[in-house]
């Protein structure tokens, strides 16, 4: 099984994996137990790294395909970090219309980042979505809970500078 690896290494701390420690070990014999345990990793680390899914896998005694397969199947679990400033480029019909698409393609060269990548220095990541429910606004983004409409392209470069000054 060949699995890639994040550019920002992974960097849990004692604590957390104390937390989700003490989590397994009150719910792993619960029917249905992998999802809870792995939302809660997720809510822990902000992410599922392959090294907490080692962790649960044996914590379990699942073979670790299996986490890797219920992590990768279901789109609410992450195998990214995200950045201090989340970016959200809206990709949905009303936005892509009018051109969050071009948007969206800028800001992956601007930042030097895939969709669902982030920067080395742990600062932005980028990830595309679908409606977000503010069509009147198109093309959108979010940055973390800010959101900027009626974009152009041009303005990428100031939406930025706020989060990096």
């Amino acid at each position: 099984m060949a699995i890639k690896k994040s550019a920002v290494p992974f960097a849990g701390t004692v604590e957390q994996e104390r937390k989700l420690l003490d989590y397994i070990d009150e719910h792993k014999s619960a029917s249905g137990s992998l999802m809870r345990i792995l939302q809660e990793a997720q809510g822990i680390y902000g992410y599922l790294p392959i090294e907490v899914q080692k962790l649960i896998a044996e914590e379990l005694n699942v073979p670790l395909e299996k986490v890797y397969g219920v992590v990768t199947f279901y789109s609410q679990f992450s195998l990214n970090p995200k950045g201090k400033y989340k970016i959200s480029v809206c990709l949905g019909t009303a936005c892509y219309v009018k051109g969050s698409g071009g948007i969206f393609e800028k800001l992956q060269k601007k930042l030097a980042i895939p969709n669902k990548g982030i920067t080395p220095d742990g600062k932005f990541s980028l990830e595309d979505c679908r409606c977000i429910g503010a069509c009147g606004l198109a093309p959108v983004l979010t940055v973390n809970d800010d959101v900027y409409g009626r974009l152009t392209g041009d303005e990428l470069d100031d939406i930025l500078a706020k989060y990096t000054a």
